[in-house]
């Protein structure tokens, strides 16, 4: 897949709330192959209150963007010839995806990106593993 520039436009790492806000209740109802997400971000500063330089939370945030599904569209990894073992990610998992992928919104003031089924680039049991220094709020 080609990389389109965007010029100004905002990345996803940088799509993130930092404050600790509850999922919503309710989410919207999705068509089709859309997969809702919701990022999560690197900390500021680590558990032991050292704060993390911009520069190294920069490197943290260029290495992979990560978010944790919320919801799955009624169509998603039902396409059995993309996806002939039906779903390899689901509700409450944390997966990967690029940089400029799927399309950012609020939905009750919580900040989410909405992607296709395939773009989805991979999906970790521990999003911790994909850098040793990757704190989730």
């Amino acid at each position: 897949m080609q990389q389109v520039q965007m010029g100004n436009a905002l990345k996803n790492d940088e799509w993130i709330d930092s404050a600790e806000i509850a999922d919503p209740i309710t989410l919207p109802h999705l068509p089709g192959f859309h997969v809702l997400v919701r990022p999560v971000s690197v900390k500021r500063k680590t558990k032991g209150g050292i704060f993390i330089p911009d520069s190294t939370r920069d490197d943290m945030a260029y290495l992979t963007t990560v978010g944790r599904v919320l919801k799955l569209g009624e169509l998603a990894y039902k396409d059995k010839e993309k996806f002939p073992n039906g779903n390899w990610c689901d509700v409450g998992d944390h997966i990967c995806y690029g940089k400029h992928a799927g399309t950012k919104l609020f939905y009750q003031n919580i900040r989410m990106i909405l992607l296709f089924d395939d773009q989805i680039i991979m999906k970790v049991d521990d999003p911790t593993d994909l850098d040793p220094s990757f704190h989730l709020t």
